[in-house]
């Protein structure tokens, strides 16, 4: 249960907004179990120790294991209890780490991470544009850069192996030498010659 226990009606409701944006947002990479409001319905772990973020997100098809999670904060809820409590557990989880927080609570939730050496793999913000809702990436991990990179990279390396294997060099053929096929009417000629 999050430290920040009754949120404003106007924040829950905003809150729920934004886990239903990102769920269609992550829809078109991931299989995405949503938790909203006091709905806990995906886990992430079993027993007393699951955990219950807004948003797990795992790949498409028949695998279920988990690949992330996301956690969506209002400004009510970018606070130390918050970053210590919840921030702090889903950091630790072998899986990358969203955390969207409004725009205006940018540098606290980075000093919040950054103070507690949480593992967030990437801090978004949101803000209002009339009434659309836009979404900004604001830090990625050094360490996830560096492996996004370096999967880059094998790709590259791995499409350009496919393409020598698709090529292969072909061997020219030994030409036989075919003896020339008399025509037929070159050869009524020559037994009328005859």
């Amino acid at each position: 249960m999050s430290p920040i226990l009754i949120r404003p009606v106007r924040e829950q409701l905003e809150h729920d907004r934004i886990i239903r944006l990102l769920q269609l947002r992550y829809k078109r990479r991931f299989t995405v179990g949503i938790n909203v409001g006091s709905d806990l319905l995906v886990p992430v772990g079993e027993g007393p120790s699951a955990l219950y973020p807004d948003l797990v997100l795992a790949p498409t098809g028949r695998a279920r294991k988990v690949v992330g999670v996301v956690e969506v904060e209002t400004g009510e809820s970018v606070n130390n209890l918050e970053a210590i409590a919840e921030w702090a557990r889903f950091g630790r989880l072998p899986v990358e780490f969203a955390l969207y927080v409004p725009a205006s609570a940018m540098d606290v939730a980075r000093r919040l991470c950054s103070n507690h050496e949480i593992g967030v793999t990437e801090i978004w913000t949101y803000h209002m544009i009339g009434d659309q809702l836009r979404f900004t990436l604001v830090h990625k991990s050094p360490v996830e850069a560096k492996i996004a990179a370096a999967r880059a990279a094998a790709s590259a390396a791995s499409s350009q192996k496919k393409v020598a294997t698709k090529s292969p060099v072909k061997k020219q053929a030994k030409k036989k030498t075919v003896k020339p096929v008399p025509r037929i009417g070159a050869a009524r000629t020559a037994k009328k010659s005859r």
